[in-house]
C-alpha cells in the first residue's frame, strides 16, 4: 500500500509534481496549484491510498523535487 499526502494550500505551483508523476498529479487551471487525483481531503491534507506499489517511485520523484516540501509518500 503506497499512501501519498499533499499539503495542496502552500503549493507554489512550480509542476514538478505533474511532470513526475503526470498519473497522480495535474496542475489546477483555475489557481495554478497542483492538485492530487482522487484524494480525499481532511483539513488542507490531500491524501490517496494506493494498492500499486508502482505508484512509490514517481510519487517519491515528485516528493524530492518539490521546493516546499508538501509532498510525502510511505509504502506500507
Amino acid at each position: 500500500m503506497v499512501i501519498v499526502t499533499l499539503q495542496r494550500e502552500k503549493c507554489i505551483g512550480c509542476n514538478y509534481c505533474a511532470e513526475f508523476a503526470p498519473e497522480f498529479f495535474r496542475m489546477s487551471k483555475k489557481d495554478g496549484k497542483s492538485v492530487l487525483l482522487k484524494a480525499i481531503d481532511k483539513k488542507g491534507f490531500h491524501t490517496i491510498k494506493t494498492p500499486l506499489h508502482d505508484a512509490f517511485e514517481p510519487c517519491e520523484k515528485a516528493a524530492k523535487a518539490c521546493p516546499v516540501n508538501i509532498i510525502s509518500v510511505k509504502e506500507i
